[in-house]
């Protein structure tokens, strides 16, 4: 069996959550047997190497039209369903927040596309997303997809809601390098130590967690690059941070395991989350988690973990604390740990493969 990763273009320049999914993925359906390569979806692809085509981000369907239309191969997608609206039309700054809040959401994708496109910081793959828009190329994928990889029940319920279309669907759950972010009894947190690891853009909300923490007796910790379209939000960031708040450039996984170990909390006050992939791995890590209540995180983490309001810093504030103030319960680490690896995420996707593979 071979099959082809078709991927954002930017995935390995712009590292995110998903590059990390697409990784793990690969890696242990390797390990399985199965022959993947990853693709660019700029990139030329000869179709008929693979048995299947496995797409990510329904989100960005001008990665997908070409290829679906010049390729007669079965193929699936892991959807990735983030919801930016709520930041988008609420909460983004400046004259694009303006703008953005007369604009229906599939407008909103549209227009950042092609922002995208036109300053060269994206390919435009398919011509046809020009004049077919966000919500209608979306729709047209749904319509020819085999099926679509979801991570939780409820992105699938959303995925209906917005585009009245109602494919086959798989529950595939995100997981963890189990070999690499394993919990220590014998680690020492440094008392008071907040983390929050992730890309650092006007989605993942790290202004306002700066605010809520800043000149509290809390040591926080940003780990992550700037979004490369958002270098103005890293800078307002940093403009705001109080002298307990440190900033450290993206580090490779094995490098973050020691600041999960080291932390007592992680915090991804995001105004929306899929599940939060660091949020996972500094959970299995034995960090009590914060985690925004917006989105899928709670399918994940159900009441094992500290919920916050992202659009108010006391609401973040009072989760950290209450955090902080409660006994470290091992359930969260343990239910990770049995039910969340990228070895089950692969066995699983390959149970969908074979359903496609004749």
């Amino acid at each position: 069996m071979k099959i082809v990763f078709i991927v954002r273009s930017t995935l390995f320049s712009a590292r995110g959550g998903d590059t990390i999914q697409v990784e793990e993925t690969a890696a242990n359906l390797r390990n399985l047997g199965v022959a993947v390569d990853i693709k660019k979806a700029s990139e030329k692809i000869n179709y008929n190497d693979y048995d299947l085509l496995h797409f990510f981000n329904i989100i960005r369907p001008a990665d997908i039209l070409l290829h679906i239309k010049r390729s007669d191969k079965p193929f699936v997608v892991s959807t990735i369903l983030i919801n930016y609206t709520l930041y988008d039309k609420h909460h983004r700054h400046g004259i694009t927040g303006k703008l953005f809040t007369f604009i229906p959401a599939s407008g909103i994708e549209y227009a950042k596309a092609l922002y995208r496109f036109l300053t060269g910081r994206d390919t435009l793959v398919s011509i046809s997303y020009l004049w077919k828009g966000q919500k209608r190329s979306v729709t047209e994928i749904l319509k020819k997809t085999k099926a679509v990889l979801v991570q939780a029940r409820e992105e699938y319920k959303d995925l209906v809601k917005l585009y009245g279309v109602i494919p086959d669907y798989y529950l595939i759950h995100n997981g963890v390098n189990a070999g690499l972010f394993q919990y220590s009894k014998t680690v020492n947190r440094v008392k008071n130590m907040v983390l929050c690891v992730a890309r650092i853009e006007g989605l993942k909300n790290q202004y306002n967690l700066i605010k809520a923490l800043n000149n509290t007796a809390y040591t926080l910790v940003l780990i992550g690059d700037a979004a490369p379209n958002q270098k103005g939000y890293y800078q307002q960031c940093r403009d705001i941070a109080a002298g307990n708040v440190s900033f450290i450039n993206q580090l490779p996984q094995p490098q973050l395991a020691d600041y999960y170990a080291a932390a007592t909390i992680h915090v991804l006050p995001s105004w929306f989350e899929v599940c939060g992939l660091s949020s996972m791995e500094a959970a299995a890590m034995g960090c009590r988690i914060v985690v925004t209540d917006n989105g899928y995180a709670r399918s994940y983490f159900e009441d094992d973990a500290f919920y916050c309001d992202p659009a108010k810093s006391e609401s973040i504030l009072q989760a950290v604390e209450l955090a902080m103030n409660t006994d470290y319960d091992n359930g969260l680490q343990n239910k990770i740990r049995e039910n969340y690896s990228w070895k089950k995420t692969a066995a699983d996707t390959l149970a969908v493969y074979k359903k496609y593979i004749s």
